[in-house]
């Protein structure tokens, strides 16, 4: 479950007293927001070189951290979509990863529905 900001109705940026609550008694600026979260992770495929996972794991040794023998560097990404998430909305925010976020020529992404 996920809360969005709900801003005050007046311009002063101050909510007045009586809309602190709303008449649930939840307070006006959690409300619920009927969103999901879809995770996409984005990785360099194995066979490209690393040079900021190998960067890290040669700090990690001059740091004391031992027994790093590799490091891999890559992007998260939370993606919200409106409502339940189907196979229609996982396949779209596939799409989405495979022409935006992940260049698929160099990388491989991995898609899952955030718990």
């Amino acid at each position: 479950m996920s809360y969005a900001y709900v801003a005050p109705s007046d311009q002063s940026g101050v909510a007045p007293a009586r809309s602190v609550a709303g008449e649930s008694g939840i307070p006006r600026f959690l409300v619920e927001d009927p969103v999901a979260r879809v995770v996409v992770d984005v990785m360099l495929k194995p066979e490209i070189l690393d040079p900021q996972g190998q960067a890290i794991a040669g700090a990690c040794s001059r740091l004391g951290f031992e027994g790093v023998a590799q490091v891999r560097q890559g992007k998260r990404f939370e993606v919200e979509v409106e409502g339940e998430v189907d196979d229609a909305k996982l396949a779209d925010v596939r799409r989405l990863a495979e022409t935006v976020l992940a260049n698929t020529v160099i990388e491989d992404f991995e898609v899952r529905v955030d718990a």
